[in-house]
C-alpha cells in the first residue's frame, strides 16, 4: 500500500469518481488510476466502488474509512513538516489566521502588535470570511488557527479557547425615541432596527431573544460591518444593534450608545484550531496572547 494510492483514492472522492479529473490533478493517464486502484483493491481484498460496468458509481463504506484515515495521515505529515520546522526556525515562518472583519479591526491590532515585536520575521497573513468560512479553512488547511464568535465552539473536531465576553449595544441618533427612558425588547421592536446578517457578531442571540419573548424584530437593514450600520444609523434609517465594544473605538458624537447587556445574553470570542495539529511555538505564543488580551479587558471600554 503507498500513500500515492490513497491520494488517489481521495482525489477520486473529491472530484466525483470522475477518472479524468483524478488523472489530470496527479499528472498521470487515466489507465494508470484504474491500475493503482485495481493494486490497492486487490491488497485489500475487497473493491472500493459500486460499478455499473467500468463506471465508478459511488463509494463502499470502506472507502470512505479509509479516506477519513488519510486525513489524519495528511494531518500528521503536515504536523512533522511543523515540527522539523520549529526546531529549524523557531522565529521565522508565517502565520495563517481566519477571522472577520469586526475582530480584525476592533480586537487583533493591538494583538499583533505585540506579536510582532516577539517575532519580526513571521509573516502574518489575515484570511477573512464568514465563520462557518472560518471553519472551512481550519479544515481544509488553509489557516492555522481562527478568531470569531460563531460557530469555533460548536465544531468537534476544533480545539477553542475564549478570548472575551462581550454585549451588545444600541446605537441611535439624538433625539430618537428609544434614545431616553427604560430599554425594553418591547419598545425596540416597535421601531426600525438594523443590525448584522446571520451568522455574525452574534445575530442569533438578538433573533433568538426576540422570538422567545413573542416578539418580531423589524430589521429593514443588515450588514457585516459595525462601519456599516453605524453609517446607516447616521442617515435616519433606524436604531443599530452592534458589538458594544466596537463602538468604543469609534467615538461618534453625533450618535448616542446605549447598554444592551440587561436584554442580550453575552457573547463569547473564541480562538481555535484543527484538533491533533501540531501549533509551532510562535502561533502557540499568539493563542496566549489572544487570551491575555481578552481577559485584560483592557483593550475596551464598557
Amino acid at each position: 500500500m503507498k500513500l500515492f494510492q490513497l491520494r488517489l483514492l481521495k482525489t477520486l472522492l473529491n472530484n466525483g469518481m470522475n477518472v479524468s479529473r483524478a488523472a489530470d490533478q496527479h499528472y498521470i493517464v487515466q489507465s494508470a488510476v484504474s491500475r493503482q486502484l485495481g493494486l490497492l483493491e486487490e491488497e485489500l481484498g475487497m473493491p472500493l466502488f459500486e460499478r455499473r460496468g467500468k463506471r465508478l458509481v459511488e463509494p463502499t463504506p470502506v472507502c470512505k474509512a479509509i479516506v477519513q484515515e488519510l486525513d489524519r495521515i495528511e494531518q500528521s505529515l503536515e504536523n512533522i513538516r511543523a515540527v522539523a520546522d520549529d526546531y529549524r526556525l523557531q522565529t521565522r515562518g508565517e502565520i495563517r489566521i481566519a477571522t472577520t472583519h469586526t475582530q480584525a479591526k476592533y480586537f487583533l491590532p493591538e494583538v499583533m502588535l505585540e506579536f510582532r515585536q516577539r517575532y519580526p520575521e513571521v509573516a502574518i497573513h489575515f484570511l477573512q470570511g464568514t465563520p462557518v468560512e472560518l471553519v472551512r479553512m481550519l479544515h481544509d488547511g488553509k489557516a492555522d488557527i481562527a478568531v470569531c464568535t460563531e460557530e469555533l465552539d460548536k465544531d468537534s473536531g476544533l480545539e477553542s479557547r475564549k478570548c472575551y465576553d462581550w454585549n451588545h449595544g444600541l446605537v441611535l441618533p439624538e433625539g430618537h425615541p428609544l434614545a431616553a427612558g427604560k430599554l425594553t425588547l418591547e419598545r425596540i421592536a416597535e421601531h426600525p432596527v438594523l443590525t448584522y446578517i446571520f451568522g455574525f457578531t452574534g445575530r442569533s442571540k438578538i433573533h433568538e431573544t426576540f422570538r422567545a419573548a413573542g416578539l418580531r424584530l423589524d430589521v429593514t437593514f443588515a450588514a457585516t460591518d459595525t462601519d456599516v450600520i453605524i453609517s446607516y444609523v447616521r442617515l435616519g434609517f433606524g436604531a443599530g444593534i452592534i458589538a458594544k465594544m466596537a463602538y468604543s473605538h469609534i467615538h461618534d458624537d453625533e450618535l448616542v450608545l446605549r447598554d444592551l447587556s440587561h436584554l442580550f445574553p453575552r457573547s463569547s470570542t473564541h480562538v481555535a484550531w484543527l484538533k491533533n495539529k501540531y501549533l509551532k511555538q510562535y502561533v502557540n505564543d499568539m493563542v496566549k496572547l489572544l487570551q491575555e488580551h481578552g481577559e485584560s479587558e483592557s483593550w475596551y471600554a464598557e
